[in-house]
């Protein structure tokens, strides 16, 4: 009971203030009006009895009923009733009223006893009091006094108290119907306005309540709502108008912090992000600085080789008559198994085991070492530009890009393709009816092509047929890749088909060689990755031409891919958006 208040709403508090507060207003209006029209009335009633005690025809009245003991008839109303000092009371007037018919009966009188505090003692008036009647529901209002009788000659013949009384019970009767009126009356007067508070409150909590909904949305997170606005010369709009300004500057406050989170987030992440890129970069390039310089190796040292070969075998010859007659049948031998391995390395083009070389070289051996330092040089020469291709595209620079035509590449490629391997089927297969044009870097896009054609004459068998295919796709929002993505993409799936992705040129290498491994396959676009090294250096082959092509179709934000399966040849493609040129012509 007394955690009531505290969880009482506010809405019941008020209007049960306000009935409470009506109540009591009715009640002390009803109270009072009925005791000012009670005290009117009854203050007319006692005159009456004032006027008619101080009349001599009341003594006489007594006198007559004592003389001969019979009652008198009554005087307006008024019974007197004599209670002399022993004995009982006696009734000393009577009143008659008409009951109908001819009938009619004795009105009750006043129920007064000899131990009623109000009797005078005195011939003085008492003060009027109300009684009720011996019988039935009348109230008199009575007043007594102490009475000497006398006789004709003025002896005293009794000693006694006179009462008068008057009906008043008209009086009661009025003010007690005057008591149920109001009682209605202020019984309907609170259920209306009980109604109409209700209403009256409710409308004028409404904007309370309409803050505390937003309150309840702001706190489950929505910060952006506000309180609606109201007329600032109320309370209640100068309330919401100051609720708004604190809940703006919240607000505030709160995205400032958040802002400040996330940046500190986003700055711990790309700290973290720039750690881990730079420790993969880091190893990258160790990787790549120790790849590169086995790579370097073998071409420096056959060279070395070669150069150590011509000093000890004396230089050059100075005499014209020199023949390759005269040099020994084990360096011809040698110039046509040069290609297995670095000279330096091979005994039968070493010095002689007594440490006397073979004599000096001919013209014609001396030309065949220039062109094997010359080839070597070269084959070092295409590994130092690719690996600064991919030195260029790792640091994103900017590409010559223009609208270019695969199928042109394509048809150069397979040109090429067909005079270096004359032996070979190799077919160009279009199943697109619209232009395949792409924006993006010819030279490179042409050495895309061409890195795939040469891994396809590279590493298969000869003889083996080879089929280019270009085709219409589309990129897949979730799977096209962004520039500076990752330089060395492993998928192993075929680009998804479908309408709703970005419309794409895909062109395709197929071959039906051996095939590759799911590990061969995952690694077969990285750096210096062979998955047969002994006869990829005899091709002359560096490794990155595949890594090449994953690099500069990731910048050109395509995609690139492979699918094989051991003994069943391979299928190298990749994907690369239509130019919105030729996006418009297929629309």
């Amino acid at each position: 009971m007394k955690d009531l208040p505290a969880r009482t709403p506010l809405r019941i508090k008020l209007i049960a203030a306000i009935l409470a507060l009506v109540t009591v207003a009715l009640a002390v209006i009803s109270v009072a009006g009925i005791a000012f029209l009670r005290g009117y009335l009854l203050h007319q009633a006692d005159q009456e009895l004032s006027a008619a005690a101080t009349s001599g025809q009341i003594l006489w009245q007594v006198e007559a009923y004592l003389s001969n003991g019979q009652t008198q008839p009554g005087n307006g109303g008024i019974s007197i009733q004599w209670l002399p000092n022993r004995g009982p009371i006696q009734q000393v007037t009577g009143e008659f009223r008409f009951t109908g018919y001819g009938q009619s009966q004795m009105v009750p009188s006043p129920a007064v006893t000899r131990q009623a505090p109000w009797l005078s003692t005195s011939q003085n008036l008492s003060d009027p009091v109300t009684v009720s009647s011996w019988s039935g529901h009348q109230r008199w209002r009575v007043i007594s006094a102490v009475a000497y009788i006398r006789n004709a000659s003025g002896a005293i013949i009794a000693t006694g108290t006179i009462i008068l009384g008057l009906d008043v019970t008209s009086i009661y009767r009025t003010l007690n119907e005057l008591t149920t009126i109001d009682v209605i009356v202020s019984c309907a007067l609170l259920l209306v306005l009980a109604a109409v508070g209700i209403a009256v409150i409710r409308s004028s909590m409404r904007p309370l309540r309409d803050i505390e909904q937003t309150a309840e949305v702001i706190a489950a997170g929505d910060l952006g709502r506000r309180v609606p606005e109201r007329d600032p010369r109320t309370e209640v709009g100068r309330l919401g108008r100051s609720l708004n300004v604190m809940l703006a500057h919240i607000e505030t406050a709160f995205r400032a912090r958040m802002a400040s989170e996330e940046a500190a987030r986003r700055s711990e992440e790309a700290a973290r992000r720039s750690a881990l890129d730079a420790s993969r970069s880091e190893d990258r390039m160790r990787q790549f600085v120790a790849d590169a310089s086995h790579e370097l190796r073998t071409p420096l040292t056959a060279i070395r080789g070669f150069a150590e070969y011509y000093r000890q075998r004396g230089g050059v010859g100075d005499s014209p008559e020199d023949s390759d007659a005269a040099s020994p049948a084990s360096a011809r031998d040698e110039w046509s198994s040069s290609a297995e391995g670095p000279v330096a390395e091979r005994p039968d083009i070493a010095a002689a085991p007594n440490g006397d070389s073979a004599g000096p070289l001919t013209r014609s051996e001396l030309d065949r070492l220039i062109e094997r330092v010359e080839s070597e040089a070269m084959r070092m020469g295409v590994l130092v530009d690719d690996m600064l291709l991919l030195a260029r595209l790792d640091q994103e620079r900017p590409l010559d890009f223009k609208t270019v035509d695969l199928l042109v590449i394509a048809a150069d490629a397979l040109h090429d393709a067909r005079v270096m391997a004359p032996q070979r089927a190799i077919t160009l297969t279009v199943g697109t009816a619209n232009a395949p044009l792409v924006t993006g870097d010819e030279v490179g896009l042409r050495q895309v092509v061409g890195n795939l054609m040469s891994n396809a004459l590279t590493h298969t068998p000869e003889g083996t047929p080879i089929d280019v295919t270009i085709r219409s796709g589309a990129l897949s929002n979730g799977q096209r890749p962004t520039a500076g993505a990752a330089r060395t993409p492993t998928p192993s799936s075929r680009l998804p088909q479908g309408q709703d992705g970005e419309p794409a040129v895909i062109l395709e290498v197929s071959d039906q060689g051996s095939g590759l491994t799911d590990e061969q396959k995952e690694h077969v676009f990285e750096r210096f990755y062979r998955t047969d090294r002994a006869r990829s250096r005899r091709a002359g082959g560096t490794g990155l031409g595949l890594a090449i092509v994953a690099a500069m179709v990731s910048a050109h934000h395509g995609r690139v891919w492979v699918e094989s399966a051991p003994g069943q040849g391979a299928t190298f493609g990749f994907a690369l958006p239509l130019a919105p040129e030729a996006r418009a012509t297929r629309d």
